[in-house]
């Protein structure tokens, strides 16, 4: 697919500041136009108009609403100059529900692009990377915080089970595994009975070369997928997001879950 137009998610926190440096090196690569969205609740987790709060509390809801605003676009604005893009990139703010506004939002994008969740970011501005790419129907990049987008990393990573989910994947990244030139297949356990081979050859008619890494399923997936990841320092992790069901993901503390709660390299996330 084409890398065109990209949305980024910035809401103060270290992780959407990595975002939007990931953002900025992928506009640079592919000559992208990149925009950023501020998503908020507007900490409306009380009706403010109720005769029932005193005028004194609703004054101090807005105005903590508006310092935290604040904040956060005061470092988007120095990201923003620190970047070069003054004048080529704002900052949209819509009010909502974060995930159901940045849904929405990135199905009019080629991708969505975020930071990973911190227990630390704002309630009314915080997102779960793994909903949004469940409700969106778009490819999501989760890039953790204090990734360096301009340092070396060697080539992608696919985490591959044959299924829907990690197919919808590869179609969402091969632009950028075109652009990497190399690829890790990454196999653990049982996957569909068709030839491996034919994944093989489909990337090489891209132009990417390809290997195959294969673990036995005594291994567990996502710590085996995220060790090959820390020893090689790959520059994309691909994986298709919950092929069970999301609430079975939850429950269980599922691959996709699991991994986006340890990662040190970008992941994209398709469902």
């Amino acid at each position: 697919m084409p890398v065109m137009n990209l949305l980024v998610a910035f809401n103060g926190s270290d992780g959407s500041v990595a975002a939007l440096r990931y953002a900025a090196s992928l506009a640079e690569r592919f000559g992208a136009h990149v925009t950023a969205m501020l998503a908020h609740s507007g900490h409306e987790v009380i009706d403010k108009r109720s005769r029932w709060i005193p005028k004194e509390a609703r004054t101090l809801l807005e105005a903590a609403n508006t310092n935290i605003l604040h904040e956060i676009e005061d470092r988007f604005e120095a990201e923003r100059k620190a970047l070069g893009l003054a004048g080529t990139l704002h900052l949209k703010e819509v009010t909502g529900r974060v995930d159901t506004v940045l849904s929405e939002a990135a199905r009019h994008y080629d991708m969505l692009i975020v930071g990973t969740r911190s227990d630390t970011d704002d309630e009314h501005v915080t997102l779960h990377p793994d909903r949004i790419a469940l409700m969106s129907g778009r490819p999501v990049i989760v890039v953790p915080a204090g990734y360096d987008a301009g340092a070396t990393h060697s080539h992608a990573a696919l985490a591959w089970d044959g299924g829907r989910a990690a197919a919808r994947a590869l179609s969402d990244s091969l632009r950028l595994l075109e652009d990497a030139g190399r690829v890790s297949v990454l196999t653990v356990g049982p996957r569909t009975a068709w030839p491996i081979d034919d994944l093989m050859l489909h990337l090489s008619r891209h132009g990417v070369e390809a290997i195959h890494e294969d673990w036995p399923s005594t291994h567990p997936v996502a710590d085996t997928v995220l060790t090959w990841c820390k020893k090689h320092d790959p520059s994309l992790l691909v994986l298709g997001a919950f092929e069970h069901s999301k609430f079975r993901e939850d429950f269980l503390g599922g691959v996709t879950t699991y991994i986006l709660s340890r990662t040190t390299i970008p992941v994209l996330l398709s469902h």
